[in-house]
């Protein structure tokens, strides 16, 4: 198995534009679901479609974010992060814009799938490229500060979505994705450094099997990635679901709609400042039990309160904001030591996490809309809790696993 060489040094001014650049891209595929998620009841009337496919529409978005990121990492490994990331970044932009020219809402949600094949470039590749440049303690920080500016998409894009389906059609939310990224494939083309390993390594899928099964065979790993995928869920299930509880279900303008936004990514930001804050001064392993806590706790209180009310809205707010904090807290380390439990090439470790998750996303966002259609907001926040629940358990095992490894006298 090659190393990953070590950029860090070698990246000069390009130190600060590499990850700037990315996280502007990040940010383009974040708000291009987030800003539209608003204005997908105008989108739905628009096309005389019913509501049950405003959370479709998030739902094909990360489909396809799961659609080729077994593919890509691979890939990057032996043809190169750069030219990768940079066809990622381009496809994102010419799917945006041909959007505007659809005539139904089923060829809306081809097209929102197609967008979201982006979202593989960014964690199969971008990322895996941030994990190679820096050390353990340096690539934390940087990804927790990332994860803010990456974070301003889901704070702002509801308000700014809700405003502009006031002032404008759902159409030019597509170009200024589409600007955006446009800025960052710029930078990127720049700045953007080769990372990958394994250059030149011939290409076939008996070998991208071989590296797959080597991955999944590690239960470390597989329980990690597993918890990454369900620590983020109940975040975007609130993301998919939140303008058909509150706009539909309670009968809040889509302002108050955008300001309930505030106080849960508000949170997530905090719990990314606090984490930036900590690393280094504490280990990897206290700042994931120091998340766990309020994001049990958070998504506890958001189903009992709406068990007892399904009207209790403002409860199920302060309960997701406590569980956003600590997500915020555990989940960049969780990240990064699930990423190197395994000694296989990044761009395949980092897309095999990548498609787990994205499978728990699917799946998870449409079995919450089910929860909410047969049983409301407390059914609902009922499944978030047990993905809580179900991420504790997985992040105990990893840790105790973990240990074992590490051990004196544990098998590597």
């Amino acid at each position: 198995m090659h190393n990953s060489p070590n950029t860090a040094s070698l990246l000069g001014r390009q130190a600060l534009l590499f990850p700037l650049c990315l996280v502007l891209f990040e940010f383009a595929t974040y708000i291009g679901n987030d800003m539209i998620q608003p204005g997908m009841l105008a989108v739905v009337a628009n096309f005389n479609a019913g509501e049950e496919w405003v959370p479709t529409s998030m739902t094909a978005y990360l489909a396809g974010g799961m659609f080729l990121q077994w593919l890509l990492g691979p890939l990057s490994d032996r043809r190169g992060r750069r030219p990768v990331m940079l066809s990622g970044v381009i496809f994102f932009i010419i799917t945006c814009l041909a959007i505007l020219f659809v005539q139904n809402i089923e060829q809306f949600m081809v097209m929102r799938f197609l967008q979201g094949i982006s979202l593989c470039f960014i964690g199969a590749v971008g990322y895996a490229a941030i994990q190679e440049s820096f050390e353990e303690s340096v690539c934390i920080k940087i990804t927790a500060m990332m994860a803010n500016v990456a974070l301003i998409a889901p704070l702002l894009g509801p308000l700014a979505g809700a405003a502009l389906i006031h002032v404008a059609p759902w159409q030019l939310m597509f170009v200024i994705f589409a600007g955006l990224a446009a800025i960052a494939l710029w930078g990127l083309w720049k700045s953007m450094p080769e990372t990958a390993s394994r250059l030149g390594e011939p290409f076939s899928m008996p070998s991208l099997l071989r590296d797959y099964k080597h991955v999944l065979k590690n239960r470390q790993f597989v329980c990690g990635a597993l918890a990454i995928g369900f620590a983020s869920l109940p975040l975007l299930t609130w993301i998919a679901q939140s303008p058909v509880i509150l706009i539909s279900g309670e009968g809040l303008s889509t302002y108050d709609y955008g300001m309930l936004q505030v106080p849960i990514f508000g949170a997530l930001i905090v719990g990314n400042v606090t984490l930036a804050r900590l690393t280094g001064k504490r280990t990897v392993e206290y700042l994931i039990k120091l998340g766990a806590g309020p994001m049990v706790v958070g998504l506890l209180i958001a189903a009992a309160a709406t068990m007892v009310s399904s009207h209790a809205y403002l409860w199920m707010t302060a309960g997701l904001s406590l569980y956003a904090f600590g997500i915020g807290v555990a989940n960049a380390g969780l990240y990064r030591l699930t990423l190197f439990s395994s000694d296989m090439s990044k761009g395949t470790v980092s897309a095999a996490m990548g498609v787990i998750s994205m499978m728990i996303f699917t799946l998870g966002i449409e079995l919450a809309k089910v929860a909410y259609v047969e049983g409301g907001a407390g059914m609902f926040n009922m499944f978030n809790l047990l993905s809580g629940l179900s991420w504790l358990a997985l992040v105990v095992f990893f840790l105790r696993s973990r240990q074992v490894v590490m051990s004196p006298n544990g098998v590597i």
